[in-house]
């Protein structure tokens, strides 16, 4: 009776694997060991020896046809060769593999599932690149192929060194008894030489085949003071690809992350926040959104989105974040303005001397040509104290090869509106030692009585402020770009009240002292003041700076020195009452921005209005024109005193 064309096929199949059965069972596996070695550490080029028994059994496992099991004891893999490593790249008690027949006609070696015993695992990568995990060989490509279903973990270590970011930690795995998880490990090292320690848990079967079965992962790290929490899965463990976790973070600052991220952040307070983390690694590039994450930065809260995206020629962040209530104190940081104690928490590398006001601690440049960033940050309120919000404050921070710039930075302030744009250059091609910056900057209408509700006697105020900045600059903190500067500052504050009290709500510390000198300490209406300096190389020289209150008309003139922050400054007062005595000569401002020195020349009468050295007179007064508000009844004291100088 013919057989059928089913029968046929399934005979014409059937030999071969009966071939290959016969085969595996009349090999003395034990003695084929050199064989065995010799073969294996050609294909993979390096050492490999299997030193104990190897054994071969048949089971089922699901199939229609037992499966050849082999089990190998004792097998070493080595480093490649030329590899300076501490120990050989495995060691396994025990090694045990099936192998599906069928796809052995096709040139295929198809393994079920690849089980550890007790594994020694080293990972090494050294300062050039090269690594001990890559077995490929392009020059001596093999007709057969390689494809395991699954990974059965059990208990072991792994110990992973990399010369490239400096880190050296072991990892100590052990089987538990849990329904999500099948191993735990416990983590200690180094990296960047800090202290890296951490636990975790792990699926206990990784699936290579099935990609969309979900890998579960959890661990809590500290590295170098950096807490890193997550917990999730990964879904595409052959590619390392697809993961999604819930992620949280916390550190003594963000710009510690960079090491550890590769996502360049600036320079902040302690900070913590947890959010949603997915990512897809790809061939070339991979990409990462952290979604729907709530924090603190100091006594700041912040929330939004970051997408960080690898690829040529740099890798790019974008994002918003949003902040409800943003406390000054925790801006410090950005600029290196926080105490001493807080650069130690963060781990910067300048301390703030105590003769030096303005901060010198230095912008660290070197990773802003690593990446390109387009943020949008908002902040519906931002208070120095409950007196004082900054509402609506909106920035973009872009950030192009090393270029960085805030188009713009605007905020409401006390009425009225504080708009400007910041550009800071640190690629290092105009000046590879410094940062070349510019920055332009108004206030308009900001309202005296909202700038101090506070002080006592300011509801009645109804004067405003209005000014503008324009510098460009070169160096590598706030005090170096500053005493380096050049441009113009001018002012105009129109009818308010001034006192020593009031100064020192500003910060002024040096007007308050002139002021108890010259009258006291009392209430002074202040009906106009007009500011206009020229600066250069860092040099604020007077060309006009004019003082109108109720009690006298102050004239000054001098220089401040922000490079060395030194004053040199003469107040010629005229007085308006025979009764104020001391406002009859002239006061002179001396000493450091830290301790201003003042001194009364009692041997000079001051000159009156209109007398032959009132400082006012030569000085331009084109850039204040436009600062002196036209609404009527609000400066006619301001207009009085424009007219006066003009003429």
């Amino acid at each position: 009776m013919p057989l059928s064309r089913r029968s046929r096929i399934a005979l014409a199949a059937g030999v071969p694997v009966l071939a290959v059965v016969v085969a595996l069972n009349s090999v003395d596996w034990n003695k084929a060991r050199p064989w065995l070695n010799d073969k294996i550490s050609t294909a993979i080029d390096r050492p490999f020896e299997i030193r104990g028994e190897v054994s071969l059994a048949w089971q089922r496992q699901g199939h229609w046809l037992p499966l050849p099991h082999l089990v190998a004891r004792d097998v070493h893999v080595g480093n490649p060769r030329g590899m300076q490593a501490p120990s050989e790249m495995v060691s396994v008690d025990q090694f045990a593999f099936a192998i599906e027949l069928l796809p052995l006609l096709r040139q295929r070696i198809e393994i079920p599932e690849l089980r550890f015993t007790n594994p020694a695992l080293l990972l090494q990568r050294d300062a050039d690149g090269k690594n001990n995990w890559t077995f490929k060989r392009d020059d001596k490509p093999s007709a057969w192929t390689l494809d395991v279903h699954s990974i059965v973990f059990t208990k072991g270590s792994v110990r992973y060194i990399d010369a490239l970011t400096h880190m050296d930690a072991t990892a100590k795995v052990d089987t538990i008894s849990d329904a999500r998880y099948g191993v735990a490990w416990q983590l200690r090292g180094k990296w960047n030489q800090q202290d890296v320690s951490g636990s975790g848990k792990a699926g206990a079967v990784l699936s290579l085949q099935q990609q969309n079965a979900p890998f579960p992962l959890a661990a809590d790290l500290n590295i170098g003071g950096t807490s890193i929490s997550f917990e999730g899965t990964l879904t595409k463990p052959a590619s390392l690809a697809a993961l999604d976790v819930q992620l949280k973070l916390s550190g003594p600052s963000m710009a510690r992350l960079y090491g550890l991220t590769g996502v360049l952040l600036p320079e902040t307070p302690p900070f913590a926040t947890a959010g949603h983390l997915t990512g897809n690694l790809g061939a070339n590039a991979s990409h990462w959104i952290y979604d729907q994450f709530t924090g603190t930065v100091g006594r700041s809260d912040i929330g939004g989105k970051l997408d960080f995206k690898t690829g040529a020629p740099r890798p790019v962040l974008s994002g918003t974040v949003q902040s409800k209530l943003l406390q000054v104190a925790d801006l410090g940081p950005l600029i290196g303005a926080d105490s001493n104690a807080s650069k130690e928490a963060r781990g910067a590398d300048t301390t703030q001397p105590g003769n030096k006001v303005l901060p010198v601690e230095q912008f660290r440049t070197e990773h802003w040509t690593a990446i390109d960033a387009d943020v949008n940050f908002k902040a519906k309120q931002i208070t120095r104290n409950k007196d004082l919000p900054i509402q609506n404050l909106e920035t973009q921070i872009h950030l192009k090869d090393g270029v960085l710039a805030l188009t713009p930075l605007d905020f409401d302030i006390a009425g009225g509106r504080f708009t400007s744009t910041v550009k800071l250059d640190g690629s290092g091609q105009v000046d590879p030692h410094a940062i070349r910056a510019e920055l332009k900057a108004g206030a308009r209408k900001l309202q005296l009585r909202q700038l101090f509700p506070g002080i006592e006697g300011m509801q009645a105020t109804v004067g405003e402020v209005n000014a503008d900045v324009r510098l460009t600059a070169a160096g590598n903190s706030v005090a170096s770009l500053l005493g380096a500067s050049n441009g113009e500052l001018t002012g105009v504050v129109s009818q308010g009240s001034v006192s020593k009290l009031l100064l020192e709500a500003m910060g002024l510390n040096i007007g308050s002292v002139v002021l108890t000198k010259l009258v006291g300490d009392k209430q002074v209406k202040l009906n106009c003041m007009v500011t206009d300096f020229a600066v250069t190389n860092g040099v604020m020289k007077s060309r006009l700076f004019v003082v109108d209150t109720s009690e006298a008309r102050i004239d000054i003139g001098g220089t401040v020195n922000l490079g060395n922050e030194k004053l040199d400054l003469t107040l010629r007062p005229d007085a308006k009452s025979m009764r104020v005595i001391s406002l009859r000569a002239p006061i002179y401002v001396r000493g450091t921005f830290k301790e201003p020195d003042l001194s009364v020349d009692k041997g000079t009468l001051a000159l009156r209005a209109g007398g032959a050295l009132a400082l006012a007179v030569v000085a331009p007064v084109a850039a204040i024109v436009p600062l002196v508000s036209t609404a009527p009844g609000v400066s006619s004291e301001c207009k009085a005193l424009m007219a006066q100088i003009r003429h």
